[in-house]
């Protein structure tokens, strides 16, 4: 399928697919014309990638991890190694600590609109 195609079926821009490219998170063929051809699973790798940049994670660490998942179901495969979990570990905490953040700039603007409200 062409960049088009691509993009309309994941939602995501033609000029972010094409950034993927360039950062090998995704791969195209090209036709003697030189357009873009993607593959069928190139849909599934782009929601991967999607999924991946919405976790906080930067385009050189998912390109580490993408070889590790098998896009199909986002399992690991057998090239996921310990120092990679070690990583991981280390960007889940990272966003949990992002996720209280969250949490108390919540409740602190919840204490704000509520004080605001009684007056």
């Amino acid at each position: 399928m062409r960049i088009g195609e691509l993009a309309r079926r994941t939602g995501v821009s033609e000029r972010s697919l094409r950034y993927y490219e360039q950062e090998g998170l995704l791969w195209a063929s090209r036709t003697p014309g030189g357009h873009r051809e993607f593959t069928e699973a190139a849909v599934e790798r782009v929601r991967r990638i999607q999924e991946l940049y919405a976790a906080g994670l930067r385009s050189s660490k998912i390109a580490e991890l993408l070889p590790c998942m098998r896009d199909s179901d986002g399992g690991p495969s057998r090239t996921a190694d310990a120092r990679l979990v070690e990583e991981l570990t280390a960007e889940r905490a990272r966003i949990d600590r992002m996720i209280d953040d969250l949490r108390r700039s919540r409740a602190l603007l919840d204490a704000v609109i509520e004080a605001a409200s009684a007056s």
